[in-house]
């Protein structure tokens, strides 16, 4: 019997070593294919605090606009220079007293991007009329569709740039036609 069962673990062993190339031919090969290789990507979010804007920029050039809520005037959104320091699919609501699990009735919908400055991030809603108005806590908030879209293309690490005055600089990200 003992040498019988003792393919097993050479037969896995074997499988491991055909898969794990297999792998990385494959996540080559995607690479090639679509040449999106995120080390080479110099990405950037770009919001405009008054045009309730956020422009997604990929090696200088304006990948997609987004309409989205910002900062109310009691609790504005930060300005500066900040980074994503995570980035979290279903997240859970934590407010003193109160816990939302993900779900329909969760106000940060379905993504979290998490920013440099504490307690700020770039989320979904629950609440998809807010959206073009100052109206969150400070945080940017997009349609959860768009937030979606915008999670799979961002990695930890990226700039976020959120502006308080619409410069001519900053314009001409919002002024192309999408």
């Amino acid at each position: 019997m003992a040498t019988r069962t003792g393919w097993i673990p050479r037969a896995i062993t074997a499988l491991a070593v055909v898969v794990v190339p297999s792998a990385r031919a494959y996540a080559a090969d995607r690479t090639a294919a679509t040449g999106n290789v995120d080390t080479a990507v110099a990405r950037r979010l770009v919001v405009s605090i008054p045009d309730r804007k956020l422009a997604l920029v990929e090696n200088d050039r304006v990948v997609r606009v987004y309409s989205v809520a910002v900062g109310a005037p009691v609790s504005p959104s930060p300005v500066g220079t900040l980074t994503i320091v995570s980035r979290v699919t279903n997240p859970t609501y934590y407010k003193p007293g109160k816990v939302i699990g993900p779900g329909a009735s969760n106000p940060l919908g379905t993504r979290w991007i998490g920013l440099s400055e504490k307690g700020y991030g770039i989320h979904g809603t629950d609440q998809p009329g807010s959206i073009g108005r100052a109206a969150s806590y400070g945080c940017i908030r997009l349609r959860n569709h768009d937030v979606e879209r915008l999670f799979e293309r961002v990695r930890t690490g990226d700039v976020v740039e959120l502006h308080s005055e619409r410069t001519a600089e900053i314009a001409r990200f919002f002024d192309v036609a999408q």
